[in-house]
């Protein structure tokens, strides 16, 4: 006898992620989690990124009467590192040129931690780090991009999917993990929970 598959919940309101859910085929609800998204003192960037990916999974699944053994909540963080300090989204324009002023013209590492509660199992999860090299770009230019609005919600003060995509000189490993979902790790992991569609 086969087994029901499983729904999908998605613990996160982020659109890239919703975005790249969808274009792999899945079906899913969106019900973000109420998770401070703060770091803890000493907590190194993968540590942080896969704590709160847990955290918001087990938030929403605790707080949803159908996430119990048909249906799996995956939560996701990502984080923006540079010099060791993990960069979160800015808090106004002024900020998030001071945030990619310190990017362009580097390498920095985007990692993405991701978790799946899936009935009344453990928690799943794991971390993804990609490299990202920045061309130089002047304040004129940044300001310019700031301007239009896209960075003003994103880790780190730009969108790899977007017209920010401008600033990248290459991505080292997953394109998807920068844009806030590492692909092919997430379906493998939501497979082997039965999901439906994975």
């Amino acid at each position: 006898m086969s087994q029901r598959p499983v729904a999908l919940i998605l613990a996160s309101g982020s659109p890239r992620r919703r975005d790249l859910l969808t274009r792999a085929g899945l079906a899913f609800r969106v019900q973000p989690s109420a998770v401070d998204e703060s770091a803890q003192i000493g907590e190194s960037a993968s540590r942080q990124a896969l704590r709160l990916a847990r955290e918001k999974a087990e938030d929403v699944a605790h707080r949803l009467t159908e996430a119990g053994r048909d249906a799996a909540v995956l939560g996701a963080d990502t984080l923006v590192v540079i010099d060791g300090e993990a960069l979160g989204k800015p808090d106004d324009p002024e900020h998030a040129v001071k945030l990619l002023s310190r990017l362009v013209g580097r390498r920095h590492v985007v990692v993405t931690g991701v978790a799946l509660v899936a009935g009344s199992g453990p928690t799943r999860s794991f971390a993804v780090e990609s490299g990202v090299v920045m061309r130089d770009a002047d304040e004129a230019e940044i300001r310019a991009y700031v301007a239009g609005g896209e960075p003003l919600d994103k880790a780190g003060a730009y969108a790899a999917q977007g017209d920010g995509r401008r600033f990248i000189e290459r991505i080292e490993g997953s394109e998807t993990n920068v844009i806030g979902l590492p692909m092919d790790e997430t379906l493998a992991l939501l497979r082997e929970a039965g999901v439906e569609g994975a």
